[in-house]
């Protein structure tokens, strides 16, 4: 029978996807993959019943519905601080990952360069595979992640056409800070670069960090893209809502691809997220408050058990030392994790350019009593170390 496509062979599998499996087959706590454990707010459920009895069933506008775009808008100007047209600076996706492909195709010719942060998130490699872009990985210096500036200006010499910041950052949970942001907008400028940002995390940053938004820098906004998601702020990871936010000339064409590529995204459910998107203010100051205690609780349990870690300023991931444990490899650590202790992780390796192999990602985006059992597990650690 014929082979598949050449380009698959460049594909790697996906190892987040991989040790959930391994969590379901072995009935552990799943702290793998980026998603909670808990239900959006009953809120967003209910408009969402309402949707679909309502007669929003068949093909949303292209570029997402009349209404997601109004409210989204709204939201986006409040906490951006610059007036975002909802016609003209919006296309609705099938989530951020959708999002991410889309700006890269938008922007980038086969052959160009594109600059990219290690550690980055799993999917970066292939969009910039299937764009025809030849990364340029730059190295974030631990523990803090710090920004070599004089290395972001040789990569921008080799002709750098575009940069990826996912800010916060997953999996390290770096929050860029804003004279960082300077100079990547500084540099992106003189060298006539766009900039696509992954922003899915802006809600979840803790203090005393904050997030800025480097499309509001001066010069910045008529070459950045935005993707972002409704995922991890709503807790809908599987609705699959995102959306690429760009000054119109970049919008017409990250709308043109999305006709092509997925048409439009999920009519019921774009018109639910009004629900979510209008939610007051407060919410977003609740769901840090949320997060921060998760993460709190976590950290101490890794504590507890000889671990180290880097302490996340943004996202819901934590990247934990497994040194002590006397693995030298993360990948047969996580494989015995979850087979002996009962807890799915991510190997570190999986996210860095470099040999990084003594970190593992967990995920505290969980109830309580998840953590709090989790945490018991991690206990047993103390046993090996």
């Amino acid at each position: 029978m014929p082979q598949t496509a050449t380009r698959l062979i460049l594909f790697p599998e996906s190892v987040i996807s991989e040790m959930s499996k391994l969590a379901a087959r072995y009935n552990a706590i799943n702290l793998s993959s980026g998603y909670p454990d808990f239900d959006p707010p009953d809120e967003l459920l209910a408009a969402a019943e309402h949707a679909l009895r309502s007669g929003y069933n068949q093909y949303a506008d292209s570029r997402g519905s009349s209404r997601f775009r109004q409210a989204l808008a709204k939201k986006q100007t409040h906490f951006m601080g610059m007036d975002i047209d909802p016609d003209a600076h919006l296309t609705a996706t099938c989530g951020g990952t959708e999002a991410m492909l889309l700006a890269l195709l938008a922007v980038c010719n086969p052959g160009d360069k594109a600059i990219v942060f290690s550690p980055f998130y799993e999917t970066y490699g292939p969009d910039l595979y299937l764009a025809g872009a030849e990364p340029l990985v730059i190295s974030l210096q631990p523990p803090n992640f710090s920004l070599d500036t004089d290395e972001l200006r040789r990569a921008f010499r080799l002709g750098a056409r575009a940069l990826i910041l996912c800010n916060p950052s997953n999996p390290s949970g770096k929050v860029f800070t804003p004279a960082e942001l300077r100079v990547i907008a500084d540099l992106a400028q003189e060298y006539d670069a766009f900039v696509i940002t992954d922003d899915v995390y802006e809600h979840i940053v803790f203090k005393p960090h904050k997030h800025t938004y480097i499309s509001t820098l001066a010069g910045m906004f008529e070459r950045t893209l935005v993707c972002g998601s409704l995922s991890k702020t709503y807790s809908i990871t599987g609705w699959r809502l995102g959306y690429v936010l760009a000054s119109a000339p970049i919008t017409e064409a990250i709308h043109k691809l999305h006709t092509y590529i997925n048409l439009s995204t999920p009519a019921p459910l774009l018109e639910a997220a009004v629900t979510a998107l209008s939610f007051p203010y407060s919410y977003y100051d609740k769901l840090l408050a949320e997060y921060t205690q998760r993460r709190d609780l976590l950290l101490g349990y890794l504590a507890e058990a000889g671990l180290a870690y880097i302490e996340p300023q943004g996202a819901y991931f934590v990247l934990a030392d497994i040194s002590p444990t006397n693995f030298d490899d993360d990948v047969d650590f996580c494989h015995w994790l979850v087979k002996e202790i009962g807890i799915a992780a991510v190997p570190g390796s999986s996210f860095f350019h470099e040999p990084v192999k003594n970190l593992i990602r967990l995920n505290f985006a969980k109830k309580e009593p998840t953590l709090i059992e989790a945490g018991w597990r991690l206990l047993r650690l103390k046993e090996r170390i």
